[in-house]
């Protein structure tokens, strides 16, 4: 047996066992009674009676145990062509300051906190300040319409909204104030006080007996020590879009978050304490809360905070330049990420003009990684490029190659094997496991892991509807997949991205995967769009290379040909349409269902998390030269 197979076996086998050893790795004021609470199934707890502090274990712990004079956190943005370094006794030092500030303004444990912050080192500073009181914080994306902001005050109900004048975009100023102003008065719920970071690049006029200076308050503040809190008492809030247009609010607890992280960092990324490690992503998203403040804290690493872009900052080697500047072992980000590099630079020319013999491995999540992307990074970065696929709602990877404990051979368009605790299946529509290589819903046999989402926010109910209810005993993750023979999970597309083709139910994802592998496609996306005959028949979107200056038509002819030879005239895929760009939300998501409710002339609702919304325009002109988005 390999040891993946072992400790994978062991964890489903004995969870309490294995998680409880794994605890042990994490400092508590109290152990925990019992490892695995089941006595209200199916909302199981993790470590109930324990008690610990997350900031104390993200920072405290490794000043006290050698670490102090390490980095810790280093802040780089090109975008203000500034950086700075912080070691372990330094930050921890600024969030006591930060977390005493808080205090004063009546922020105790339980409360909560909203922090509407740029990529800037104060925004995982916040997090942390609130983790030490106890408090339970909520990052909204930096920028992020007034409309949703307000949703999400009236729902967290905070005490406190922290905040900077000002983000800053290739090019552009964002001024958050006036968006924070326009929220605050459209909500129910009022903050007692409003804390803003004044940046040089745009000043904000404070509201007085509500906005304070944030560099007043931390001038005079005092050190606050880290407040005990039980295992499953909350740490965080993330709202992530639901169906219905209402956010959900994704609840984390501080014990099995901290257990599981730590694990992680090890067993799935093989970083050890010391190694420099970057998630290049951003705090408004789940992978920000996890792999850039959290577990590489947790695990005594050296983390990158990074405010730029991968490609404009200045160019498409600006990742280039990080790793080899700072000595990045690991580096987290998304396929879409890469996908822009490639664009910028097909041919990886930039990746010569930089030393990255530092670089061990690259790991992608986010949204399914295409062969066509991870062969061209491997090939650029000659490491091993490691798809892993995880929700928001879990918190960290259901699946993935598991480096830190064996290197499993890779399989293009797969994020490998179930990471250990995880078990995963395959499901029917008659609710019962299908045999390997058929398509089904992906779920999870409950008790997910620790570090998973206990409940959404204020909304048992809703939990349990939109996760539980469809398969009773599983998590519903909602991607559909397979698992093949060997235990690889191929994640093809959300079940919602299934087509139904003349009675076949058929995976976007799969073509994608094939219009990907085209020498000229940058990006692409396939969406399902309504057919008289057919009920539903695919078209393809796709974004060419930087430089590509061959016939659409052509290169519209050869993808299709392509997916005929490789999946079949089954497919029905007859069209392909060249754009200049893809509608995306700021994490890198396709919004695939938006352009087909478009193509379809259906009701659509402008989502907040988009990066870009000229894009649907721009969609939506192209879509009506073919024949789409017109009413009949």
């Amino acid at each position: 047996m390999s040891a993946y197979d072992e400790i994978y076996q062991e964890s489903l086998n004995n969870p309490e066992k294995f998680w409880g050893s794994a605890a042990e790795h994490i400092h508590w004021y109290k152990k925990w009674d019992k490892v695995l609470d089941d006595s209200d199934a199916p909302y199981y707890r993790w470590f109930t009676g324990g008690e610990l502090n997350t900031c104390y274990n993200a920072l405290d712990v490794h000043v006290e145990n050698g670490r102090a004079d390490q980095a810790a956190l280093i802040y780089d943005s090109p975008i203000t062509d500034s950086q700075r370094t912080y070691t372990y006794r330094e930050l921890r030092d600024e969030v006591a300051r930060f977390a005493g500030m808080l205090a004063e303004k009546g922020v105790v444990k339980g409360e909560r906190v909203i922090i509407y912050m740029p990529m800037i080192a104060e925004a995982a500073i916040s997090m942390l300040a609130c983790a030490r009181l106890g408090a339970v914080h909520s990052v909204v994306f930096g920028g992020f319409a007034a409309n949703e902001l307000a949703v999400r005050i009236d729902d967290a109900q905070p005490k406190v909204i922290v905040t900077a004048s000002c983000g800053i975009e290739p090019g552009r100023i964002v001024e958050y104030k006036p968006l924070l102003d326009e929220a605050i008065d459209t909500a129910t719920h009022k903050p007692d006080a409003c804390i803003i970071l004044q940046r040089e690049q745009a000043i904000a006029a404070l509201v007085e007996g509500r906005d304070y200076d944030m560099k007043e308050l931390m001038a005079s503040a005092e050190a606050h020590d880290c407040v005990s809190v039980a295992a499953t008492d909350p740490l965080y809030i993330l709202y992530t879009s639901g169906t219905t247009g209402q956010p959900k609010g994704i609840v984390r607890d501080n014990g099995g978050h901290a257990v599981a992280l730590k694990w992680s960092m090890k067993s799935i990324y093989d970083i050890d304490p010391g190694d420099v490690y970057w998630a290049a992503s951003d705090v408004g998203w789940v992978v920000g809360h996890s792999y850039i403040v959290y577990a590489p804290l947790f695990n005594g690493n050296t983390t990158i905070l990074y405010e730029g872009k991968p490609v404009g900052t200045p160019d498409a080697g600006a990742f280039w330049r990080v790793i080899s500047e700072h000595e990045v072992r690991c580096l987290f980000t998304a396929p879409t990420a890469f996908r822009a590099i490639k664009k910028e630079d097909p041919d990886g020319k930039l990746v010569a003009d930089y030393d990255l013999t530092c670089l061990d491995s690259l790991f992608l999540a986010g949204e399914r990684c295409d062969p066509a992307t991870l062969v061209w990074a491997q090939e650029k970065l000659k490491v091993p490029v490691i798809d892993h696929w995880w929700q928001t709602e879990t918190g960290w990877a259901i699946c993935a190659n598991c480096t830190g404990i064996e290197l499993l051979p890779v399989k293009e368009g797969s994020p490998s094997k179930a990471v250990p605790g995880w078990d995963l299946r395959v499901l029917g529509e008659d609710l019962q496991e299908i045999k390997a290589g058929e398509i089904g819903a992906l779920v999870v046999k409950l008790p997910l892991p620790p570090g998973t989402f206990p409940t959404l926010w204020n909304a048992k109910e809703r939990h349990h509807e939109a996760y539980l209810a469809d398969y009773p005993g599983y998590y519903k993750t909602a991607d559909a997949g397979f698992i093949d023979e060997d235990g690889y999970v191929f994640v093809m597309s959300r079940t919602d991205d299934i087509i139904n083709v003349a009675g076949h139910r058929l995976s976007t994802g799969a073509m994608e995967e094939v219009l990907s592998a085209h020498p000229d496609v940058a990006e692409c996306a396939v969406t399902g769009v309504a057919d008289k005959l057919k009920g539903q028949v695919p078209l393809g979107f796709i974004v060419l290379n930087a430089g590509c200056e061959r016939s659409h038509e052509d290169i519209a002819k050869e993808v299709i040909k392509m997916v005929r030879d490789r999946i079949g005239p089954v497919a029905a895929f007859k069209q392909a349409v060249v754009v200049k760009r893809l509608p995306k939300t700021r994490s890198g998501k396709i919004l695939r269902g938006t352009m087909q409710k478009i193509a379809d002339v259906a009701p659509w609702k402008m989502p907040a998390t988009i990066d870009d919304p000229v894009i649907l325009d721009e969609i939506t002109e192209v879509l009506k030269s073919i024949g789409y988005a017109k009413k009949e």
